[in-house]
């Protein structure tokens, strides 16, 4: 069974700060990075004991130096009934154009469901010649 890493800080900058620092520090998976209450992210890592725990020490020391770590820990072997609730497929990413209006691709690994958006229907006066 695999560990699970848990750095949780204040800000997005912070957190992708962690989660390429302790991703290079060994050898970890980035499972998820979770958005909770407004301004909190979770960057979630899995792999083994050891490698979770330097990566989670690498990443939030990496985080500290640009924004808020609030907590760090190393789950070494969570119970069943935590795992379901654990992602363990990376975030959907998007490439390309971005929410800007242009297309995107999804990364295979999380599905993300799609629906179409119409262009609201605007009025407009006749112009005038």
């Amino acid at each position: 069974m695999k560990a699970l890493g848990l750095i949780e800080t204040r800000g997005l900058i912070s957190a992708i700060e962690a989660a390429d620092a302790a991703v290079k520090a060994a050898e970890t998976v980035l499972a998820q990075i979770e958005y909770t209450v407004p301004a909190l992210v979770t960057v979630k890592l899995r792999g083994e004991v050891a490698d979770v725990k330097s990566a989670v020490e690498a990443g939030a020391a990496a985080a500290r130096k640009v924004g808020e770590v609030v907590s760090a820990h190393v789950i070494p072997s969570p119970h069943e009934d935590v795992e379901k609730i654990i992602i363990h497929t990376p975030e959907a990413t998007m490439t390309g154009p971005d929410a800007r209006g242009g297309e995107s691709q999804k990364s295979p690994g999380n599905p993300v469901k799609e629906e179409k958006i119409e262009k609201p229907i605007t009025k407009t006066s006749p112009k005038k010649k």
